[in-house]
């Protein structure tokens, strides 16, 4: 039973984490490590397995703390249920196959109550091997749908859009589906659906004789997956959105997931690229060298002091870009060269990825006539900065999707320009929160040093204590990061909460937030739903 049960919560995380051979391992050392209850689990799981070679019955100890444990990571999740794909099935199936041939195989030598005790609480690393096993067949069988989707492309013959970037893709594409349709017909891949399977289903699925522009979203989990993706669906048209601390445990520096990125490019014969942030700029200036057209955008503000969440900002003065964003005062300016094609309130969007989708709808030959009028009438992607509020009067930004420092710096900045008295509340998918009251702006700082507004570092950091600030001149309250999805460990995202000592503001801080809970779903994305999908 403890082998079943360990099963589940461990077959749900491999699902998460999108199969990798060592996800289930990676997180289980971090959730056991995670807390004392957890480590003492632990001491007991060990201490009876030594014993049970000569006392099976003390192996029961070892079991209860696989069927338990790791605390805080329940066997359904609440943000990613197990969800029974045939690719799911495949792997349970091999993983029950490989513990029964353990037991067995031990069990030949007498100790089959040791054997059943070590697969029990060694049950990820078994998931782990299960998703190895599979991995070869898993890729011929998706090979039929890649090979399918290859020809459907060719067939149809579509201008490709590619768009990758650690953060902002999926607004990005959204904001140019937008903007083109009804200069064409357009058909972006849906949701997330950004991997290998994901983008063959998309294909074969919606790709119809008469699209005329496929925008195709990229991401990665390691060197060489874009590029295996752009040699079936070649780019027209490539960009890259961002380059930030996403995937940080996977790829180890930020200088190797631009590396990774940049293969989107290649094929590409127009290249529109991001230049505020500088190391952007350079493969923008080595892809116009190599022959490539380049068309640069910039999302700088008027006062030039940087486009927002940009760690590394430019030099260069508002304008000197292509296609030029610039925020002000509540109001946005969208410049082409020194020519103005729209001016408007701010849009619930980045204005980044708007420079992005607007610099590639001019690629296209949209008119600019056309872009501006549909410029006011974008509407944001679920869960990425929508403006919500609940019916106890919170104010809410439900920017529970992004897990990077420049979305929750986003999010927190439009928090303060909501105005008002009452209490507003951000989430943020995987760094930072903050509670607020009164008309001031929220600050968050995290022990890892984002700075002003900063979450974690992506799937490579969890901030566990910081400095919340309620508004200008207040003094600072500490305060513990606690996930919203049970007490994640580093690495393991999602939303969060201030903890602290609870005053009578606090308290009822936290009672307007649980009654915002009661009204309003905090499900964020989840592999499943959100897009690396399976045929």
């Amino acid at each position: 039973m403890a082998f079943v049960l360990a099963g589940l919560r461990w077959l749900r995380v491999a699902q998460r984490e999108h199969y990798t051979a060592d996800g289930a391992s990676r997180f289980a050392m971090r959730w056991w490590a995670s807390s004392l209850a957890n480590a003492a689990l632990v001491l007991i799981a060990g201490v009876g397995l030594v014993l049970a070679v000569r006392w099976p019955a003390t192996g029961f100890a070892t079991a209860f703390a696989a069927g338990v444990g790791p605390l805080g990571l329940g066997l359904r999740g609440r943000s990613a249920p197990l969800a029974w794909t045939r690719r799911l099935r495949t792997l349970a199936g091999v993983y029950l196959a490989l513990g029964a041939a353990v037991v067995a195989g031990v069990g030949l030598a007498g100790h089959a109550t040791t054997a059943a005790a070590a697969v029990a609480i060694g049950s990820p690393a078994l998931v782990d091997i299960a998703c190895r096993l599979t991995a070869p067949f898993e890729r011929i069988w998706a090979g039929r749908y890649v090979s399918a989707a290859r020809r459907r492309l060719s067939d149809v013959g579509p201008t490709v859009v590619a768009i990758t970037g650690s953060y902002g893709k999926t607004s990005t594409k959204a904001a140019l589906a937008q903007l083109a349709a009804g200069s064409f017909d357009v058909m972006a891949s849906p949701a997330s659906f950004n991997n290998r399977a994901g983008l063959a289903r998309a294909i074969n699925e919606n790709l119809t004789d008469s699209t005329e522009v496929f925008v195709a979203e990229m991401g990665t989990y390691g060197p060489g997956e874009i590029a295996e993706l752009c040699s079936w669906i070649r780019p027209d048209i490539a960009t890259i959105t961002a380059i930030g601390p996403v995937h940080l445990e996977r790829f180890r520096s930020e200088d190797r997931i631009l590396k990774a990125k940049s293969e989107i490019l290649e094929h590409a014969s127009t290249v529109v690229m991001p230049i505020d942030d500088p190391r952007l700029a350079a493969v923008a200036t080595s892809c116009a060298e190599n022959g490539k057209r380049v068309i640069t955008c910039s999302a700088r503000p008027a006062d030039g002091e940087g486009s927002e969440g940009s760690p590394d900002q430019g030099n260069d003065p508002p304008g000197s870009a292509d296609v030029t964003v610039i925020p002000s005062g509540g109001t946005w300016q969208v410049q082409a060269g020194e020519q103005v094609i729209w001016s408007g309130p701010e849009l619930a969007v980045q204005p980044l990825n708007v420079a992005c989708a607007v610099a590639i709808a001019r690629a296209l030959n949209v008119p600019d006539e056309a872009i501006s009028e549909r410029l006011g009438k974008l509407a944001p992607v679920s869960h990425r900065l929508e403006a919500l509020e609940s019916p106890t009067g919170v104010q809410v930004i439900d920017d529970t999707y992004n897990s990077n420092p420049a979305g929750a710096r986003a999010a927190l900045e439009a928090l303060g320009r909501l105005g008002g008295g009452g209490t507003g509340e951000v989430r943020t998918g995987g760094g930072a929160g903050v509670v607020r009251t009164g008309g001031g702006a929220g600050e968050v700082r995290t022990g890892g040093g984002a700075g002003r507004g900063g979450a974690g570092q992506g799937s490579g950091g969890h901030p566990r204590h910081g400095r919340a600030r309620t508004a200008p001149g207040r003094r600072e309250r500490r305060f513990r990061c606690q996930s919203s999805h049970g007490r994640h460990p580093p690495g393991g995202g999602g939303p969060h909460e201030p903890q602290g000592p609870p005053g009578r503001g606090q308290r009822r801080r936290a009672r307007a937030a649980r009654g915002l809970r009661r009204c309003l779903r905090w499900d964020g994305p989840t592999s499943r739903g959100g897009g690396r999908a399976e045929p």
